[in-house]
């Protein structure tokens, strides 16, 4: 069997030749691995005594340290591949940074919200913690979602950065506002909360300042010492497969640790999940044809869905934790977040591949071969 990782599409592939014909065995399979990945997390919560205890008794934070490392493991090697003397490339693009800006922390969550209390008008505390899922802008899964689909790796670093510095700032007065201002304006029930804006810290430095320090300093190291040739050539392999060895630990670890709480209340969990389904689906269609109609170009338009899409669960879920309990049904709302999340952005990942081929003829920023990024090549 081929190298999963290191794989690239076979010579004289192009778009005309069927996605799946160009994946690798390892991103062929993904949805396989990830679905295996949740059983396994399920069945390991289930069937093994104190496990959730012995998971959380060690935090980073208050995210598990298990989740935590596989977090680390994940964005670390799609931080060492970016090229960061481009970044002013992205810096430059007005269109792209509004658009983003708007479609997170304003279009994303005004829709929660709004999904929130359509769908689950009786349930107050999962409302609840919805709503604090969708003021928890994504820093960190994004950026395996990006690469596996091929969108712009220095434009995702720039989005994410932004989205981390705007959590800090803006959390909890988004949280204020949309948890009692709005609500008390439109005549509907308001939420009392406090947030913890150590929580908020703590997140941003660890879960992306430690890989993007880690990134910088490797890729800065590295080509210095050896050279770009060797870096993206020789070394970049190698470290790849670490990323979706990470993704794939981090969900058996979210599941093992939440596996009781959700297979002991199966209809809270699928209520909670149809306003997910339907902000995921509607947060990445929109931001992606907005992406389209600003013409952006493939990759930028797959980053701005994807930076739009995604949710920072670990920071959802320790507010949540902190604020309300680690029983409450606003925590149980967040920790079925990224449950959701996870297998419909994977599928999403398919999607934006054929919008490649299909909506983007001879755009220069689709990969010859389209394929997930662990499977191109170093340099593209």
């Amino acid at each position: 069997m081929s190298d999963p990782v290191t794989e690239t599409a076979r010579p004289g592939t192009d778009l005309d030749t069927p996605v799946m014909a160009r994946l690798s065995t390892l991103d062929r399979f993904l949805p396989v691995w990830i679905v295996a990945a949740m059983a396994l997390g399920l069945l390991l919560g289930r069937s093994v005594p104190g496990l959730d205890t012995a998971l959380e008794a060690v935090k980073v934070g208050d995210v598990s340290l298990p989740i935590a490392i596989g977090l680390l493991l994940m964005m670390y090697p799609v931080l060492a591949k970016v090229r960061y003397n481009q970044l002013d490339r992205v810096t430059g693009d007005r269109k792209l940074l509004l658009a983003s800006l708007g479609l997170n922390w304003i279009l994303g969550p005004a829709l929660m919200l709004a999904l929130a209390w359509l769908l689950l008008p009786d349930l107050p505390e999962y409302r609840t913690g919805l709503i604090i899922v969708g003021l928890a802008r994504c820093i960190a899964m994004v950026l395996i979602w990006n690469d596996l689909s091929c969108g712009d790796r220095e434009a995702a670093a720039v989005l994410v950065a932004i989205n981390s510095v705007f959590q800090i700032v803006a959390f909890a007065a988004l949280g204020w506002f949309y948890l009692q201002v709005l609500p008390s304006w439109l005549g509907l029930s308001t939420t009392s909360a406090e947030f913890s804006v150590w929580a908020i810290v703590v997140s941003v430095l660890v879960f992306l300042g430690i890989p993007l320090v880690a990134g910088f300093l490797t890729r800065t190291i590295g080509e210095r010492t050896r050279g770009r040739d060797w870096y993206e050539g020789r070394f970049l392999p190698k470290i790849g497969p670490v990323a979706l060895y990470g993704l794939l630990f981090t969900i058996v670890m979210l599941f093992a640790l939440q596996g009781d709480a959700i297979t002991s209340k199966p209809w809270d969990v699928v209520r909670i999940a149809l306003p997910l389904l339907a902000y995921f689906a509607l947060m990445f269609g929109g931001s992606f044809l907005l992406g389209m109609r600003l013409r952006l170009g493939y990759a930028k338009t797959a980053t701005l869905a994807f930076t739009a899409a995604g949710n920072n669960f670990e920071l959802a879920i320790a507010v949540a934790i902190g604020t309300f309990g680690v029983t409450s049904g606003q925590a149980l709302a967040g920790v079925v977040g990224p449950l959701i999340e996870v297998p419909v952005l994977v599928a999403l990942v398919y999607v934006s591949l054929w919008a490649a081929r299909k909506y983007f003829p001879g755009d220069p920023t689709v990969p010859a071969s389209a394929t997930p990024s662990s499977t191109r090549s170093a340099t593209s």
